[in-house]
Order: C-alpha cells, then sequence, then structure tokens
C-alpha cells in the first residue's frame, strides 16, 4: 500500500494524524472512516500491546486507506521499529532522541541496508513469503518510512542542528512534558524556557527542510503554529476525547438529576 504520509510530505502539502492507545483494530477503522486524517499515530509508549496487535493495527488502516504510525519507546528502539515495519506499520516516531548517535541509530533502523541495518525479511509487507512483493519491493517499503523524532531532551534541543543534519530524518515533534522534566522544572509546561525551546525547535526545523510537527487538542490551538510555517499536525488522543466527554456530560447529567 502507498503511504499516504510519505507522498503528502513529498508533495509539500499538510498532514493531518490522530493518536491512539486503544489496539482494538475497529478504532482504527472507524476513525479512517471519518475520511478527515491521512494517518493514525498509535502511541505505544503509552499502552500496552503485543506483536500481534501491530499487524491487526496495520490492517485496520490499510483497509480505509489511511497511513499508519507508531512511536515507540527509547529501548528497545531498533527491535522495535524493525518489528513495526515487518507488520505493515509505515512510519516511525522514535521517542527520548538526546543525541546526533540516537538520531543515526533511528534512521538506520528504519532503511535498507546498505544505508540502514535492515535486510531481507519473511513478512507481513510482503505477503510474508515474498507472494505479493519482491526483495527490490520491500527495501523500497523501508526507505518510503518517514522517520519522525521526538525533541524533548534539553540535550536534544541543545544540539538541534546537528540532529536535524542526520540524512533520513523526516520529520520532528516538540515534547514539552519531557522538555520541562530534563531542564528541572516538570509539568510547567508554560516556563519560558519550555516555550523557548519549542520555538527554537519549530524555526530550525523549518530553515533546515525537516517538517516540524504539532500536537494539539482542537483546530483552534493550530492557529499560533500556522502562523509559523507548521504544516503538520496530529489532533487528538482517543483515551483523552473519551475522558472528557464523559467528565462534562457526566457533570451535566448529574447536575439535573440534582435538580428532582
Amino acid at each position: 500500500m502507498e503511504n499516504k504520509l510519505r507522498v503528502l510530505l513529498e508533495k509539500g502539502e499538510p498532514t493531518v494524524g490522530t493518536h491512539i492507545h486503544v489496539v482494538w483494530p475497529g478504532v482504527t477503522e472507524l476513525i479512517g472512516h471519518t475520511g478527515m486524517v491521512d494517518y493514525v499515530e498509535f502511541t505505544s509508549t503509552y499502552a500496552p500491546y503485543d506483536l500481534h496487535d501491530l499487524d491487526n493495527l496495520a490492517r485496520a488502516a490499510e483497509l480505509v486507506g489511511m497511513a499508519s504510525m507508531i512511536k515507540i519507546d527509547q529501548q528497545p528502539r531498533v527491535y522495535l521499529a524493525e518489528r513495526a515495519l515487518a507488520a505493515g506499520i509505515q512510519n516511525i516516531l522514535f521517542a527520548d532522541i538526546r543525541t546526533v548517535e540516537d538520531a543515526e541509530e533511528a534512521v538506520k533502523a528504519v532503511k535498507a541496508e546498505p544505508r540502514g541495518i535492515n535486510g531481507v525479511r519473511m513478512c507481513r509487507t510482503v505477503g510474508y513469503v515474498f507472494c505479493k512483493g519482491s526483495i527490490a519491493d520491500l527495501a523500497k517499503w523501508y526507505d518510503q518510512a518517514v522517520v519522525a523524532l521526538m525533541i524533548e531532551k534539553k540535550s536534544a534541543v541543545e544540539n538541534l542542528e546537528e540532529i536535524l543534519s542526520v540524512d533520513g530524518v523526516d520529520m520532528v515533534q516538540f515534547g514539552p512534558g519531557d522538555y520541562s522534566m530534563s531542564i528541572g522544572h516538570p509539568g510547567m509546561l508554560d516556563h519560558p524556557k519550555v516555550k523557548e525551546a519549542e520555538l527554537k525547535t519549530i524555526k530550525t526545523a523549518l530553515k533546515m527542510d525537516v517538517r516540524p510537527r504539532a500536537e494539539i487538542n482542537s483546530p483552534k490551538e493550530a492557529e499560533r503554529y500556522i502562523k509559523l510555517g507548521v504544516r503538520d499536525f496530529c489532533m487528538g488522543i482517543d483515551m483523552l476525547i473519551l475522558y472528557e466527554w464523559i467528565k462534562n456530560n457526566g457533570r451535566e447529567l448529574r447536575r439535573l438529576l440534582s435538580q428532582l
């Protein structure tokens, strides 16, 4: 299946994704039926899953014509990236990048040899026994994957230009929560140093032709990023949407019931 996210990036067009924590493929399929997002990101760093879930999430995204992405933990990042790609997940977001070496390892974990470390594998992407693709197709699959990096550590911001200079880095996402913790101000997302680091990340990425993505919860939040030149967004989280709907509507229902 064509990697819709890669195609849109190469055309210079905006992209819209959404986050999921729930591994039931029906959630991914339902999101695709809206026709409103280009890709779904399984934020695996926050949810339990097994390797079978990766296969099924990829299948669901393919069924409804969406691209797929997974956010993976800092370790074992190479293993997780390889397994996700083999399952059919098309794009990888690497958490906890700190150094140039981390960025280089991330790119190598995704790309085919000789550029990266991925070799021949009997997997979903080529029909398990190469009944729907060749070794050349597999190499193309790896090389079409979008490599995205979380910029969320003090050292990553300090070495930002060097990290973004690594060939193969396509997209960056600033992480204010982790960054606030890494500078000794945990949870202070509006701290001037956090805001300064976010702005530096966006401006440096744009200058170096790497796509900066913003995570938002509503279209209104996109306005300030659009003014900065950001064209890539990941909006909403399934768990947060569920929590807020139940909390807000439950409060209103409780208010009505209290009047009886």
